[in-house]
């Protein structure tokens, strides 16, 4: 399968991407958190491409390829904390909306809640929701994976 285009972000889209990710990355989650929360929603997706990239960044904040490997089951290993655990289940719940899940419910943000102050938490939706959003661009063009944006 060949990607549809090329580039397809002028340089304004570029600049706005950037401040979002700043925001994200300055809201105090511990980076391979963030890293985890993107994996797992592009994992939902099928996203190929941000798949390997969250990989290449997971790894990047030092996280190990036992946990890397165990994200998609997540809820049956032993290697994530209850913190962790919570930004998962966040994270599935927001980006499964459309399979007629029931979203995300106040028991999955109470308990994320437990875990990270409001700032944090505007930090792990951004990050869903920016995966979501590249998840979505990479499916319509047809991105593949092992390019580096």
């Amino acid at each position: 399968m060949q990607a549809r285009m090329q580039s397809p972000a002028d340089a304004d889209v570029m600049a706005a991407i950037k401040g979002l990710y700043k925001a994200m990355y300055s809201g105090g989650v511990d980076p391979r958190v963030l890293e985890l929360v993107h994996l797992r929603a592009s994992q939902i997706h099928g996203c190929s491409p941000c798949v390997h990239a969250g990989i290449a960044a997971a790894r990047k904040q030092g996280e190990s390829d036992e946990r890397l490997h165990s994200v998609v089951a997540w809820r049956e290993t032993p290697f994530f904390t209850e913190a962790e655990r919570a930004a998962l289940a966040l994270a599935e719940a927001a980006t499964r909306i459309q399979d007629g899940a029931p979203g995300v419910t106040d028991e999955i943000w109470a308990a994320a809640a437990e875990h990270f102050d409001e700032r944090q938490l505007s930090a792990i939706v951004l990050d869903i929701a920016l995966t979501n959003f590249f998840n979505r661009i990479n499916h319509t063009l047809r991105e593949q994976a092992g390019k580096t944006w």
